[in-house]
C-alpha cells in the first residue's frame, strides 16, 4: 500500500525546538528602587539594565499591590491581589487562603515548559534565609538552588547604624572584599546560566531572584568606590513637610526622621545602596551576555521588576518602605518580548503587578487562570502609546503600636494625573496628591479641598471601593478630564 507524500514545514530555531514556545528569563531584584540611570536617575550607574531597557518596553508608571517583600511576590505569582490572597505581612503564605491557586510558573509548566529557581523569588528573611527555601512554594517548581555567598560569612563584618535593630531592618552595609561570584547575587547568576545552559533544548520559565539592594548592603568594593562620598546628596523636602500627613502614613518601624541617625551616616548609607545596585546590575549584565552566547535572546521573555520601591530620605526622612507614598508604590518594570513593535520605547501609562502574570500567558499563547486579577499588557508591548485608562491600588497594613490604638489599612489609587489615599476608610486620615504640580506628593490637597478635589476624592474613593469589591465599570471614571 502506497501512502501520500507529506510535505511537513516545522519551525525550528538553533535551539532545536519550536519557537512558538519562548522562553522565559523571569528577573526579580529585592528592594530596588527605580534608581537606575535608564528611570532618569543621575546617581546610578547602570549600564545593563539600561541597555536592557532600550531592547524592551520600560514601564515608567508601574505600581507594586502591596510594598513589602511576601505579599507582593505571591500576588505577582498568583496574579492576585493581596485581599484575595489575605496575604499582607511576612509570616503569611498565600496558599492558606488560596490553596489551589495555580502560580504563573506552574502555568507555564503545565503547557509544557520547563521552570526552575534560583535565589529570592518568593519571600526570603534577609539574609536570615538565605542559602534556604525560604518562604518558597515547591509546587511552582522542577528544581531550585539557593546559593549561600561570602556575605553570609561575613555577616560579623557589616556595620550596622542602628545596632538596636538587626541587620535585615537596619541602614547596614559592608565594602565587601572578593569578587562578584563569591557573593551569593553572584553565585545565583552563576548558576542561573548553568540552568540556561543545561535547558537550552527545551521551552524554559527561569525565575532569578536577586537579594540586593535589601539590606545589609553588601557588595564588593568595587562598587562603593564608584560612589564617592562627597557627590551623595539627602533628597530635599520642604520645611514642615510632615505637617499635613497622617500618622499612619509613615510606617511604624521608621517611627522618627532618618532614625536620629546624622547627615554623614545617612550619606553612606545612600553610597551603600547604589553600590548594591551598581553590583545587581553586573548580575543583570552577566545573564543578558549569556543569553546571547548561547543563542537563547531571540526566543526569551525577559522580565525585570522589583518587588516594591524604595524610600532614600524622602518626606524628611522616610528609609526603606511599606509606605503608599509614589517612592514605595512605584517600581521598576522593563519586559523585552521578542518581536514585539514597542521594543527600545518608553510606556507612560498606568501599569500594575496584577498585570505581569496575564502578560506573561498572553505572550506565550498559554491560557491563564480565570481568577487572574489583572490584565495583559501585550498592548501596550505593541503600542505604548494605545489608549489604556489605568489605575493602580496599592495597600498596606499598620500594625497596632503605640501610635495605633488598632491595626489600620491603608488603600491608595494613582492615576494618570492623581493619588488619593485613605486609613482606615478615611477614619485615620485622607491623602490627595496632584502629580500634574507636585509629583514629589508635598503638598496634602486633602486638608483644605478646593472643589476640584473635593470631586476628585470622591470619585476616587468609588472607584477604589469598586476595585476593592472587584465591580470595575468597562470605562472608569477619569479625573484628568477635569
Amino acid at each position: 500500500m502506497k501512502f501520500p507524500r507529506l510535505l511537513l514545514f516545522v519551525c525550528i530555531t538553533t535551539t532545536g525546538w519550536a519557537a512558538d514556545k519562548p522562553n522565559v528569563l523571569f528577573i526579580a531584584i529585592d528592594d530596588l528602587a527605580p534608581a537606575l540611570r535608564c528611570y532618569g536617575n543621575l546617581i546610578a550607574k547602570t549600564p545593563h539594565i539600561d541597555r536592557l531597557a532600550t531592547s524592551g518596553v520600560r514601564f515608567d508608571r508601574a505600581y507594586n499591590q502591596l510594598p513589602l517583600c511576601n505579599p507582593t511576590r505571591a500576588s505577582v505569582m498568583t496574579g492576585l491581589r493581596p485581599d484575595t490572597i489575605k496575604v499582607y505581612d511576612l509570616d503569611r503564605h498565600f496558599r492558606d487562603e488560596v490553596p489551589k491557586a495555580i502560580t504563573l510558573s506552574q502555568t507555564f509548566m503545565r503547557n509544557g515548559w520547563w521552570a526552575g529557581r534560583v535565589g529570592k523569588i518568593y519571600h526570603y528573611n534577609v539574609p536570615a534565609s538565605i542559602g534556604t527555601d525560604g518562604f518558597d512554594d515547591p509546587p511552582s517548581w522542577q528544581e531550585t538552588v539557593n546559593p549561600k555567598g561570602r556575605d553570609k560569612a561575613d555577616e560579623a563584618l557589616i556595620f550596622n547604624a542602628e545596632p538596636h535593630r538587626k541587620i535585615s531592618a537596619a541602614l547596614s552595609w559592608l565594602a565587601a572584599d572578593g569578587a562578584d561570584e563569591e557573593q551569593t547575587d553572584g553565585m545565583i547568576t552563576t548558576e542561573a546560566i548553568k540552568m540556561m545552559q543545561s535547558k537550552r533544548g527545551q521551552p524554559f520559565f527561569l525565575g532569578v531572584g536577586f537579594f540586593r539592594p535589601h539590606t545589609p548592603y553588601v557588595a564588593p568594593r568595587k562598587y562603593f568606590e564608584m560612589y564617592p562620598l562627597k557627590e551623595m546628596r539627602l533628597p530635599y523636602a520642604p520645611k514642615g513637610d510632615r505637617d499635613d500627613i497622617p500618622t499612619a502614613a509613615f510606617a511604624h518601624n521608621c517611627p522618627v526622621p532618618n532614625y536620629g541617625l546624622d547627615e554623614l551616616t545617612l550619606r553612606k548609607a545612600l553610597q551603600a545602596y547604589y553600590a548594591t545596585i551598581s553590583f545587581v546590575d553586573a548580575q543583570v549584565g552577566r545573564l543578558m551576555a549569556a543569553l546571547k552566547r548561547l543563542k537563547l535572546a531571540d526566543n526569551t521573555i525577559v522580565v525585570l521588576w522589583s518587588d516594591h520601591g524604595y524610600h532614600l530620605g524622602e518626606h524628611n526622612g522616610i528609609w526603606q518602605k511599606r509606605t503608599l507614598f509614589e517612592q514605595a508604590s512605584r517600581a521598576p518594570l522593563i519586559i523585552r518580548a521578542p518581536g514585539a513593535s514597542g521594543n527600545g520605547t518608553v510606556c507612560r501609562r498606568i501599569v500594575e503587578f496584577v498585570d505581569i502574570y496575564p502578560t506573561l500567558t498572553d505572550l506565550a499563547g498559554v491560557k491563564p487562570p480565570t481568577a487572574l486579577e489583572g490584565r495583559s499588557l501585550r498592548p501596550l508591548l505593541d503600542n505604548p502609546l494605545a489608549k489604556w485608562d489605568g489605575h493602580a491600588i496599592t495597600q498596606v497594613l499598620r500594625p497596632a503600636d503605640k501610635r495605633l490604638a488598632n491595626p489600620v489599612m491603608g488603600r491608595s489609587i494613582r492615576t494618570e494625573r492623581w493619588r488619593y489615599t485613605d486609613w482606615a476608610e478615611g477614619d485615620s486620615g485622607v491623602e490627595l496628591y496632584d502629580h500634574a504640580s507636585d509629583p514629589m506628593e508635598f503638598n496634602n490637597l486633602a486638608l483644605e479641598p478646593d472643589p476640584v478635589a473635593r470631586v476628585v476624592m470622591q470619585q476616587l474613593r468609588k472607584l477604589l471601593e469598586k476595585k476593592a469589591s472587584g465591580k470595575v465599570p468597562t470605562t472608569p471614571f477619569n479625573p484628568e478630564r477635569l
